[in-house]
């Protein structure tokens, strides 16, 4: 447990003694207040309208902005987890301190783990900062906090599985950009699967619904809360992680 917490410490503090985290929580808030900001616009002048139009009746906080902006701050996440994920293991293979770290007395699920948790720990931190634009909205209409709280549950998952997904990326490379190419380029993937589902013949499209991000996130910015969404994300992480952890091990043997 003293390895594990010594390398989680020392990546944490990696992102924070350097300007990758500070980048990071910057360019998710901006972007995320600026949709938040266009939300709230066109929620307001959609509530003006809805008091001369009857077509308006049904509009509620929680499907016109809340919902759309939880699915917009996942589309943010996707492109800034592959470069919070890029050094995890590709710096250490560079410098040449992997093999200095595999010859000590580590499992390499102690090492992975530490890393794994010490980025998720970063997007953990990203995801409470956002929260602030919802506790403001919440000042000037109530809000449904559990279907919020549902969307930022999915958001650490789906953050979870890029992490995971990352870190994978980052093992098979020494250069770090293409670790987050290769990272972005297969979390897209991912997520658009079930985009074809329609134009493929019916068991290969529930095939691609089942493997796909983006179909399992789609209930949770909604306030639901599904077993099986909730299941296909800690498999997610924790195959990718599984085999983050068989890479390592055959680079051990390798050495």
């Amino acid at each position: 447990m003293r390895a594990f917490n010594a390398i989680f410490w020392r990546e944490l503090k990696a992102y924070f003694y350097s300007p990758i985290a500070y980048v990071l929580l910057v360019g998710f808030l901006a972007i995320t207040g600026y949709f938040f900001y266009s939300g709230v616009a066109f929620y307001t002048l959609a509530s003006m309208q809805a008091m001369q139009n009857p077509a308006f009746a049904n509009l509620n906080l929680q499907d016109a902005l809340v919902a759309p902006l939880l699915s917009n701050m996942s589309i943010i996440l996707m492109l800034i987890t592959p470069l919070l994920t890029m050094r995890l293991l590709s710096e250490e293979k560079r410098s040449g301190t992997l093999e200095l770290l595999l010859s000590y007395p580590l499992s390499d699920t102690t090492v992975v783990m530490a890393k794994f948790l010490a980025a998720w720990c970063v997007v953990f931190i990203t995801l409470g900062l956002s929260l602030i634009p919802f506790v403001i909205l919440n000042s000037m209409g109530e809000l449904h906090w559990p279907a919020v709280l549902a969307g930022y549950l999915g958001l650490l998952l789906m953050g979870g599985a890029f992490v995971s997904l990352g870190i994978l990326a980052s093992s098979a490379t020494e250069n770090q950009i293409v670790s987050a190419v290769v990272a972005f380029a297969a979390v897209l993937l991912l997520w658009v699967l079930s985009w074809v589902s329609g134009v493929v013949g019916s068991q290969t499209g529930k095939l691609l619904k089942a493997l796909s991000l983006g179909e399992h996130f789609q209930r949770f910015p909604q306030g639901l809360i599904d077993t099986a969404d909730l299941s296909y994300f800690v498999l997610f992480i924790g195959f990718f992680l599984f085999v983050t952890i068989r890479t390592l091990e055959a680079k051990r043997w390798k050495a």
